[in-house]
């Protein structure tokens, strides 16, 4: 059997993405270049996915390849330092795969399936390695969804219309046997309590039976290991979709005032979704417009504006 790091000289795409994220470069420049050499796409691609104007990311390659070249060569073995590094460029192409920031299109496969690739490709690998292993795990289980979030004509399905029945059960099934087998290997991490939170997602067969208690209580131990404001909403959303839109507002407002999230188009739209329940359409109407001047996907877009709609027109039948 193939120990840990046995064949990695000989996966010229696993190799690039170690060297992609050589220590010498700056975070950002990882992805970028990641995402040029590794999963082939075009420096005007790259710009565009990352929101970067062209010039700029022609130049921030051409940099991170220049200070590469100086670096000198990967060996024929996984640096174990290097591994955290690569998981946390491999998941943030997947994310920006999963809900692209722009376009016409709510996922990029693409570079949903790049990710996903090298994940198991990382995993082959390094299979003893729980933190690889949780990784590979929540990208299946968050992508099993994918077929049931877009209609077929186009449209944005949120989880809780979504048809379960389109859901992928075998990517399901392989996401939970290796989170089952990360989690016996070390205590929880990161990428394995995101994983848990998936799968209690994927666990309900309808959106009544999602346990938004034991998906709290896991926000709550991913915020004492993590702490993020992205996780902080995340966790205010289910507070909210557990104990109803009130709650929901009164956990989001902390939020509201963070610098960070300034530009963060979410929680504007968790904000107008848990007025609109609320029937405060007017206050609704500008969290949505706030929602849309930070959206830039189009298929988000479209499902914000018919919500902003739906509010107007309540505003209308008041006045």
């Amino acid at each position: 059997m193939p120990g840990p790091g046995d064949g990695f000289a000989d996966d010229e795409r696993l190799r690039l993405a170690f060297l992609c994220c050589h220590p010498v470069l700056p975070f950002d420049a990882k992805v970028a270049l990641t995402l040029r050499m590794v999963c082939g796409l075009s420096t005007a691609e790259v710009a565009r996915t990352l929101l970067v104007p062209e010039p700029a990311m022609d130049a921030r390659i051409k940099h991170a390849r220049t200070r590469l070249r100086l670096a000198g060569i990967l060996s024929e073995h996984p640096p174990a330092g290097r591994v955290q590094t690569v998981l946390d460029v491999v998941y943030l192409i997947f994310s920006t795969g999963h809900t692209a920031p722009s376009g016409t299109d709510l996922v990029r496969c693409d570079l949903v399936e790049s990710a996903v690739d090298l994940g198991r490709r990382l995993h082959r690998f390094l299979p003893t390695d729980a933190e690889v292993t949780a990784l590979l795990a929540l990208m299946l289980l968050i992508d099993s969804r994918r077929a049931a979030r877009v209609s077929p004509d186009g449209k944005l399905v949120l989880l809780q219309a979504q048809d379960r029945t389109l859901w992928d059960y075998r990517l399901i099934r392989e996401g939970k046997a290796l989170l089952t087998d990360a989690l016996s290997r070390r205590s929880p991490t990161r990428y394995a309590v995101e994983a848990a939170i998936a799968a209690v997602h994927a666990e309900a067969r309808t959106w009544t039976d999602t346990d938004w208690t034991e998906i709290i209580a896991l926000y709550d131990v991913l915020l004492r290991m993590f702490p993020s404001h992205v996780v902080e909403l995340n966790r205010a959303i289910a507070i909210g979709l557990r104990d109803g839109p009130a709650a929901g507002l009164r956990a989001l407002e902390p939020l509201t005032i963070e610098p960070g999230l300034a530009t963060y188009g979410y929680l504007s739209a968790a904000r107008a979704d848990f007025l609109r329940q609320l029937g405060r359409w007017e206050e609704a109407a500008d969290a949505y417009e706030e929602a849309l001047a930070l959206t830039a996907n189009e298929v988000e877009r479209a499902f914000l504006t018919s919500r902003l709609d739906e509010v107007q027109d309540r505003l209308d039948d008041v006045s």
